[in-house]
C-alpha cells in the first residue's frame, strides 16, 4: 500500500520545471524605458542585459541602453534600425511588438521595482545553475576533483554570485574594460592625494606606487630585523584609521577613503600585534608595555588609545600554518559579512599549500601559494600585501641591499607579484660591525652610524604599473614605526 502511494506521489511530480522568470515584469520595464528614457537610469546601476530571461528582451535592453548612454532617444522608431525587423513575436512583427510595449507602459516610478524583480529572478536562475553543477559533479565523482576542491569551487562561485549578481567568468567586452579604466582615473582625480589606489599613509611610498591598486599582489620582503612586519602593521593601521564608508546605489557600502583590513598573522598572536600598534600610536616602547614599566599617565594614554582603536575596521586572524584554501574561504566570508578592502599576510613561508602533491616539494608549494594569492586578489578585487623572508645569501655580500634573486623559492614570488618591495636598514648592519674603540675606523663607523640612524629604505624592485626605485623613510625602532622624512622644501632655511 505504502509502495503504491509512493509511486503515485512520483507520478504527480512534474518532470519539467521552468526556470524562475517574469516576462510581464520585463515587458513593463522595457515599455517604461521606451516611453521615458529616464526609466533606464533607475535600473542602470544594477541591471544588465544578461539578467533578462527572454533573449529578445535582452537585445532590446542592450540596444536601448547603448542609445541612451550616447545621449540619443530610445523609442520604437529609433530601435527599429538596430533590431532584426523580420523577426516575429507570435503573430506580431517586431515593430508592432515594440509599439505594444510602449502603449502598455507603466509609469517611471515603478521602473526600479520591476528592475529589482528581474534582477532577483536572474540571481535565482544563476543559483539553480550553480546547484545543478554541484549535484552533477558530486554524482560523477571525477578522479581529479576531490570533495574539498569541489567545496572550494562552489564557495567561489557562490561568492561571485553574491558579489556581482551573476556567475559567468567569461569574456568581458573591451567597452566595459575602458569604462572601468576611465572610472578609476576619475576616482583618482576626485580622491585626496590623487591616488588611483588605497593610500598607505606614507607620502613618498604613495607617490611612487599611486597607492595600493585593487587586485595587486604586493610582496614586502626583507631579512629578519629589518621591519617587514612593522611596515605592514603601520600600513594596515593607517588604512583602517582613515576608513570612510560611502553608501552605494544598491544600499551597500564602499570605502570612499581608507578601507577594511583583514590581517592574517601567522607568526604573531593578535595580542602581540595589538601591542605593536598601541606602542606605535602612544609612543610608549612595546617592551615597557609588556613588562608593565609604565607610569599612570602612560596607562591613561594606553586606555584612551585602545578605546579609539576598538572602532577600527581591522580584523585579525591568528591561525598558524593556514592553507591557501582556508585563507581564501575566510577572506570571502569577511568580505561578505563586514566588507574587505586590503588583505595583509605575515608571512608567505608560514603558509601551507592545499594539494598533497605540492606538500612534497617546498618550491611547488610556494608556487601554489603565490598563484593562489594572485588569483584571490583578482577575485576579491582587493590588494594583497604578503610578507616574505629573504635567503641568507644577502649576508655574504658587502652591499647587503636585497635583490629580486634573494627571494626564497624566488621564481614564483617574483613572477606572480605585481609589486616587490624590500625593506632595508643600514643602521641594523652597522650596529653589529663596531670596530675597535678609538681607532680611525671607529670614527668613520660612528659618522656612518649617525648618518644611518633612524632611517630606512624601501626598495621598489618590481612594479608592473610604475617606476622602480628607492623610497627613503624614517624608522623609530622602539615604537616599531615608519614615518615620512621631511621634504627639503619644508625644512627651515639653512645658511652656509
Amino acid at each position: 500500500m505504502a509502495e503504491a502511494a509512493r509511486k503515485f506521489e512520483v507520478a504527480e511530480t512534474p518532470l519539467y520545471r521552468e526556470a524562475p522568470n517574469n516576462i510581464e515584469a520585463e515587458q513593463a520595464l522595457l515599455g517604461a524605458m521606451l516611453v521615458n528614457n529616464d526609466a533606464f537610469y533607475r535600473v542602470s546601476d544594477f541591471l544588465k542585459p544578461s539578467h533578462f530571461y527572454e533573449p529578445l528582451h535582452r537585445k532590446i535592453f542592450e540596444v536601448s541602453s547603448e542609445l541612451i548612454r550616447m545621449g540619443k532617444m530610445a523609442n520604437p522608431v529609433t530601435l527599429k534600425t538596430f533590431l532584426p525587423t523580420d523577426e516575429k513575436v507570435g503573430d506580431m512583427t517586431l515593430i508592432q511588438y515594440l509599439a505594444r510595449l510602449a502603449s502598455e507602459a507603466v509609469t517611471v516610478i515603478n521602473a526600479a521595482d520591476y528592475g529589482r524583480a528581474i534582477y532577483d529572478l536572474a540571481t535565482r536562475r544563476a543559483l539553480i545553475t550553480v546547484g545543478e553543477d554541484m549535484v552533477n559533479v558530486a554524482y560523477d565523482a571525477p578522479v581529479d576533483m576531490s570533495p574539498g576542491e569541489q567545496i572550494e569551487d562552489a564557495e567561489k562561485r557562490l561568492f561571485e554570485l553574491a558579489e556581482t549578481g551573476r556567475y559567468d567568468g567569461g569574456f568581458e567586452s573591451f567597452t566595459d574594460a575602458i569604462k572601468t579604466a576611465v572610472d578609476m582615473a576619475n576616482a583618482a582625480y576626485m580622491r585626496d592625494g590623487h591616488l588611483s589606489g588605497i593610500a598607505t599613509g606614507l607620502r613618498d611610498l604613495d607617490m611612487r606606487m599611486g597607492g595600493l591598486q585593487p587586485s595587486d599582489l604586493i610582496i614586502i620582503a626583507g631579512r629578519p630585523g629589518m621591519g617587514k612586519t612593522s611596515l605592514a602593521t603601520n600600513v594596515a593601521f593607517n588604512i583602517a584609521e582613515s576608513y570612510q564608508p560611502a553608501q552605494q546605489a544598491d544600499g551597500t557600502f564602499k570605502a570612499a577613503n581608507g578601507g577594511v583590513v583583514g590581517f592574517f598573522s601567522l607568526e604573531m598572536s593578535s595580542e602581540q600585534l595589538a601591542t605593536r600598534i598601541i606602542s606605535e600610536q602612544t609612543e610608549i616602547p612595546s617592551s615597557k608595555i609588556r613588562r608593565g614599566e609604565i607610569s599612570e599617565m602612560d596607562f591613561e594614554k594606553l586606555v584612551a588609545c585602545s578605546q579609539t582603536m576598538q572602532k577600527l575596521p581591522l580584523f585579525i586572524d591568528q591561525t598558524g600554518g593556514i592553507s591557501i584554501a582556508q585563507l581564501a574561504a575566510r577572506a570571502r566570508r569577511l568580505k561578505r559579512q563586514r566588507g574587505l578592502d586590503v588583505i595583509v599576510i605575515d608571512y608567505i613561508q608560514l603558509m601551507q599549500g592545499s594539494s598533497a602533491k605540492a606538500a612534497q616539494n617546498r618550491v611547488q608549494e610556494i608556487t601554489e601559494i603565490t598563484t593562489g594569492l594572485k588569483a584571490l586578489a583578482k577575485e576579491l578585487g582587493v590588494p594583497i600585501i604578503a610578507l616574505s623572508q629573504l635567503s641568507r645569501q644577502v649576508e655574504s655580500r658587502d652591499d647587503k641591499r636585497p635583490q629580486l634573486s634573494d627571494l626564497r623559492e624566488s621564481g614564483s614570488i617574483e613572477q606572480d607579484a605585481d609589486v616587490v618591495m624590500f625593506v632595508y636598514r643600514e643602521e641594523y648592519y652597522l650596529k653589529n660591525r663596531e670596530p675597535k674603540f678609538g681607532s680611525e675606523e671607529h670614527l668613520k663607523w660612528e659618522a656612518d652610524l649617525n648618518e644611518a640612524r633612524g632611517k630606512a629604505e624601501v626598495i621598489v624592485a618590481k612594479q608592473r604599473h610604475g617606476p622602480t626605485g628607492t623610497v627613503q623613510l624614517g624608522f623609530q625602532g622602539e615604537f616599531t614605526r615608519f614615518f615620512d622624512l621631511a621634504e627639503d622644501s619644508h625644512l627651515p632655511e639653512r645658511f652656509e
